[in-house]
């Protein structure tokens, strides 16, 4: 079986039918997202539409679980920026209405697949022991080892830090996706991101193939 792993879509509706543009002569059976599917972006709505129709496995990312259970109206500003970005929050609950948001609220904090050579995949936003706290690429293996818990699976497809990896801890294999819709680099600030993040997972019975690919999203001088 065949896995489109992705995550931290952030409602950046371009990006995600990007790289689904680019996977679309690639015979894959399911789409994988490690959370925060919707927040900020301007084009929500649509992009859950499209995770729908093309039957994603969805788990919670903490943006995902705010905007299902926050009250905007409870929420305090300390600056301009603040301000902005309530009133986005505030903006896209009243877009997406109670129906999608309590959807959002019910998607579950992870899933467990078990692939073909009988080890178990876990697909989690952040970490086994703590959903708000990514692995990252630049800790070291004692810290990755607190964040995997008692209830680790053989591999974790994560997301959260924006930033892809493919590294084993303490015998656990930890495949973070990065981000399509949010990817880091030299962009000005309000720009659009020029690529996004995504990773091909094949299971066979002898084992597991990971590729790690970018997209690119924007033309650039070089």
């Amino acid at each position: 079986m065949r896995f489109l792993c992705v995550s931290d879509i952030h409602g950046n509706l371009s990006a995600l039918q990007a790289v689904l543009a680019a996977c679309e002569k690639v015979n894959f059976q399911k789409i994988l997202c490690a959370g925060e599917h919707l927040y900020p972006g301007a084009e929500a709505m649509e992009t859950w539409r499209r995770l729908q129709a093309a039957q994603a496995v969805l788990v919670q990312g903490l943006g995902d679980k705010a905007l299902a259970v926050l009250d905007p109206d409870n929420l305090a500003v300390q600056s301009e920026a603040e301000k902005e970005k309530l009133a986005r929050f505030r903006g896209l609950r009243a877009e997406l209405g109670g129906v999608l948001l309590e959807r959002l609220r019910r998607l579950p904090a992870e899933h467990r697949i078990t692939l073909e050579d009988g080890t178990e995949l876990l697909l989690i936003h952040g970490s086994p022991m703590d959903p708000s706290e990514p692995f990252c690429i630049d800790m070291d293996d004692e810290e990755i080892n607190a964040l995997l818990g008692d209830e680790a699976a053989d591999v974790i497809v994560c997301g959260g830090s924006h930033v892809p990896f493919d590294r084993t801890v303490a015998g656990v294999r930890i495949i973070n996706v990065g981000s399509v819709g949010d990817a880091p680099d030299e962009r000005a600030p309000g720009d659009p991101p020029k690529f996004a993040h995504a990773t091909w997972i094949d299971s066979t019975p002898q084992g597991l193939h990971v590729e790690q690919f970018v997209v690119p999203l924007v033309a650039t001088d070089e």
